[in-house]
């Protein structure tokens, strides 16, 4: 059976169908709108922090995005009042111990330069004792407990090392000051970052709503292998290269891009559904275009390559016997997208060339031991609800539906 299937195996007329589906596709987008708020336009919750360590105790520099805050409802660049409650707030969040004591704040966390959309503070704790050290951040949990802080240490004469920090596990021994215990080995392990790479896919609304989509019209296992190992194939290949400092993607733009990616999945659906009429790509392509004259703050040249990209994907679509395989092309391309999206938190890490390799492989395997997971829970799901040619309609409508409403929705709030 092919992804045309659906179209035929439902009872009632496509008009019925047509109408349902553009019926649910404006509620899922408009209740996203109301209700989604500034907590929907958040990517995953993460903060950072450098620990330079001495024999007296350590300078700290924590840097979160100002959106971050938003959390909190605070803002300290538009409120002295919000900029006093940040202050007063971090070092007991974000803290060192040594000897069992919490070591002390010398002054009050200041402002530093930062770059756009972004806070960096900056103070230095004083420990009265040089016994085994332990940094812990509970910043942002009690709002966010899916938060990952990314603790960084230096000291002289040592390489760097990093560890993730969450609700489970806020709390890393360091060891005592002079201690050898802040050797590579004391950070995040292979291990731990495959448990990241699996975190990250689960918690990542947008790619698992990709993904959804792409099941969606899946009818066999030979379609799933052809899904699942282009967009694998693909986004590894822009990890890969984002992580490694050999490509550095706008962060805003390749969020929009994954907004808009999921969007097309969930409106091709539709087309398919509906019979592979004109109206839907010049919607589309009228959709770009009046995001564009709206002044998005996307490169002009990017929405008309989007524009140009929609109608030579619908061009071919129509005309071809079997989708599915421009639909795996489809996931190769967006794939290559989602990789620079999943390469985000390793960047930030700036991490040391001796753990560069296993922080990229055990994310990557991570995010496939995920993105299989997910697989593995909805195609059964899927396959029974196919037993029912009513089910399978309404399955394959408000699904796509949903993806295609969320989608707008993301791709709106991040062109701009």
């Amino acid at each position: 059976m092919t992804a045309e299937a659906p179209r035929c195996a439902v009872s009632q007329p496509c008009a019925t169908v047509v109408g349902r589906l553009w019926f649910a596709w404006l509620a899922a987008f408009g209740a996203w709108l109301i209700l989604g708020g500034v907590a929907a336009a958040h990517t995953r919750s993460i903060s950072y922090s450098l620990w330079d360590i001495d024999d007296g105790g350590a300078a700290v520099r924590l840097r979160v995005s100002r959106l971050e805050l938003t959390r909190l409802a605070l803002d300290p660049l538009a409120s002295a009042d919000d900029e006093q409650t940040v202050i007063a707030m971090l070092p007991a969040a974000v803290r060192m111990a040594a000897g069992g004591e919490w070591c002390r704040p010398v002054e009050p966390p200041r402002r530093m330069t930062a770059s756009e959309g972004n806070l960096v503070y900056g103070w230095r704790v004083e420990c009265a004792a040089a016994d085994e050290r332990v940094i812990e951040s509970r910043f942002l949990l009690d709002v966010a407990p899916s938060h990952l802080h990314f603790a960084r240490v230096e000291r002289a004469g040592q390489p760097p090392v990093e560890r993730v920090l969450t609700e489970a596990e806020p709390s890393w021994e360091l060891g005592s000051a002079a201690g050898a215990a802040a050797a590579p080995a004391g950070g995040t392990s292979l291990l731990g970052y495959v448990e990241l790479g699996v975190e990250h896919i689960l918690t990542g609304w947008d790619h698992l709503a990709f993904v959804l989509g792409l099941l969606l019209l899946a009818y066999t296992l030979r379609d799933i292998a052809m899904l699942v190992t282009s967009f694998t194939i693909a986004h590894s290949i822009t990890l890969a290269l984002a992580v490694s400092g050999v490509v550095e993607p706008r962060v805003q733009v390749v969020e929009a891009l994954i907004g808009f990616s999921i969007a097309l999945v969930g409106i091709e659906n539709a087309w398919l559904l509906a019979g592979r009429g004109i109206a839907l790509p010049l919607l589309v392509i009228g959709g770009l275009g009046a995001i564009a004259l709206a002044g998005a703050s996307l490169p002009l040249a990017g929405i008309l390559g989007l524009a140009l990209f929609t109608a030579c994907h619908f061009a071919l679509l129509r005309r071809a016997a079997r989708p599915e395989r421009l639909r795996a092309a489809v996931a190769f391309a967006f794939g290559l997208i989602h990789g620079f999206g999943f390469a985000g938190i390793l960047m930030e890490l700036d991490l040391e060339r001796i753990r560069l390799a296993p922080a990229l492989f055990g994310f990557n395997a991570g995010v496939e031991l995920g993105q299989l997971a997910v697989v593995a829970v909805v195609w059964p799901l899927l396959l029974a609800a196919r037993r029912t040619p009513r089910a399978a309609a309404w399955v394959a409508d408000l699904g796509s539906a949903a993806v295609a409403g969320l989608g707008l929705y993301w791709f709106v709030v991040r062109s701009f």
